[in-house]
């Protein structure tokens, strides 16, 4: 028998994320439904049409986001000129969402880009996420987001910790 070193321990491993285990297979799934779906269309009104409607669809979804992307940019610029920060929210981000799905090819992801190119859907799914989004920043820190950006904490290689404040160098600065 021999004797030695007992085996290295390794630090456990963090369980797998429900949306990590559960996405692919969701994507899979929806890809295969996309698919059956533009199979059974084309069966029923012909390939050409099947065509047609994808092309429309990029066609659209290249719209909406060229759309969206300038508005997003005029309040961009108006709210610079203001000297302002710029209004949140406005939709813009759901429309080009909704832009992108569209240029998918796929029936199911034309639909979903539809809906959100409706303004109430739009709103209510803002408020979700956001409420969402809330919560989750609420609950993974115990303070504020400004109280992690106020200060800033160096490791030394003793494995103390010291406390400091981030002061950024300016450019013309001299040391």
């Amino acid at each position: 028998m021999t004797t030695g070193a007992p085996p290295p321990t390794y630090p456990a491993r963090p369980p797998r994320s429900r949306l990590r285990t559960f996405l692919p297979l969701g994507i899979a799934a929806w890809l295969v439904l996309e698919i059956w779906l533009l199979t059974v269309v084309a069966g029923a009104a012909g390939g050409f049409t099947v065509f047609l409607l994808l092309l429309a669809g990029l066609v659209l979804g290249a719209v909406v986001i060229k759309r969206a992307g300038r508005r997003a940019f005029k309040n961009l610029n108006e709210a610079l000129q203001r000297g302002t920060a710029p209004a949140s929210g406005g939709g813009n981000g759901l429309m080009m969402l909704g832009g992108l799905l569209l240029m998918l090819p796929g029936l199911i992801s034309d639909a979903v880009g539809l809906l959100l190119l409706i303004p109430p859907v739009q709103k209510t799914i803002a408020r979700r996420a956001e409420r969402t989004f809330e919560r989750k920043l609420s609950e993974s820190a115990p303070g504020t987001l400004g109280d992690a950006f106020q200060q800033a904490r160096m490791h030394r290689p003793d494995g103390k910790v010291v406390q400091g404040e981030v002061i950024r160098d300016e450019p013309g600065d001299t040391p």
